[in-house]
């Protein structure tokens, strides 16, 4: 039902959701969203301003006109995709800029030994851990899409998110969020059966854990629907089709390897929440947290570049699930 809601200066009733004076349904909110002065709970995580309110969730797609300082994105990255001899990245250089790290495990890349490393790694750094689940291909690096039935799907999601917390807890450290790869992660935001499967590993699992997701894709409804915290994702290094999915590897300048240009991208995904496709006009897009992928050329320098870049523009970058310190449990 429409209604005003008198603490939200803009937007749109989208879903139905509850809040008191401060609380969602009595409980302080935890992720994707943070308590601002007077009543009501205020997200400001993301190009959207967001307010709950009895009776519905209130939201612009308009830019943001206010202070930039009070904007938060989470920047992440996909590691520990090593694999045996083969070292693929420089994970050790990228968690110093990243705030969420995606940690293959061992289905399209990464090993037993890869992915303890990249955890001790990740907790030293103080970067989120996070599963990065795909499909079982090494040799196409998981960017293949494979004939899996939903139900294999949770089973392979399910196996690797538990592989990796495993290894998570012996070093001390704390699972937080779950994004799938390659072409399972494109499948996902495509394909409603194969996104429910997903987000029912996921919940299956740990209820607790965030599913990072392509902005408004299937995946992030299919987590919704589940009752998982979603992250929306965007791509800073990448470039997008008219329908809002990315440009094809395979497609010449699907990758951007320019780090002003990223930047720039960047910053105009979270201070306007739009993005504009190849060839077409500018969509809106929500920016909970952005991706650098850790094997696109110069990654490294990107991801220093992408941190100062927003920093400066007065966006504060955090962890969407802020990573435990070393030495404590779950």
């Amino acid at each position: 039902m429409e209604q005003e809601c008198p603490h939200n200066r803009l937007g749109t009733a989208i879903a139905p959701l509850s809040c008191t004076g401060g609380l969602k349904n009595g409980v302080e909110p935890t992720v994707l969203g943070s308590l601002a002065p007077g009543k009501g709970f205020h997200n400001t995580v993301g190009p959207l301003l967001f307010c709950t309110i009895e009776g519905g969730v209130r939201r612009t797609n308009r830019p943001w006109t206010g202070d930039m300082s009070t904007r938060r994105v989470d920047l992440n990255s996909d590691v520990g995709e090593s694999f045996g001899a083969y070292t693929i990245g420089h994970d050790d250089r990228l968690l110093s800029s990243v705030t969420s790290a995606n940690i293959a495990c061992g289905y399209h890349a990464g090993d037993p030994s890869v992915m303890r490393a990249t955890v001790r790694q990740a907790i030293e750094h103080a970067v989120a851990l996070g599963a990065h689940p795909g499909f079982p291909d090494l040799v196409g690096f998981g960017r293949r899409r494979l004939s899996a039935s939903p139900a294999e799907v949770e089973d392979l999601v399910l196996y690797q998110i538990g592989a990796l917390s495993g290894i998570v807890l012996a070093e001390g450290g704390r699972l937080t969020h779950v994004k799938p790869h390659g072409a399972l992660y494109n499948m996902a935001s495509e394909e409603r059966p194969v996104a429910n499967a997903v987000a029912r590993a996921v919940k299956a699992f740990d209820g607790s854990l965030v599913l990072f997701g392509l902005s408004g894709s299937r995946l992030l409804e299919a987590g919704q629907a589940e009752g998982l915290t979603v992250a929306s994702e965007v791509f800073a290094d990448r470039t997008y089709q008219a329908n809002g999915a990315l440009v094809s590897r395979t497609t010449l300048g699907a990758v951007i390897d320019d780090v002003a240009s990223v930047v720039e991208r960047a910053i105009d995904m979270v201070a306007t929440g739009t993005v504009t496709p190849v060839g077409g006009e500018p969509f809106t897009v929500r920016a909970d947290t952005i991706c650098v992928h850790g094997d696109t050329p110069g990654a490294v320098e990107l991801a220093a570049g992408l941190r100062a870049g927003l920093e400066a523009a007065g966006i504060g970058v955090v962890a969407v699930a802020r990573a435990k310190p070393a030495g404590q449990t779950q």
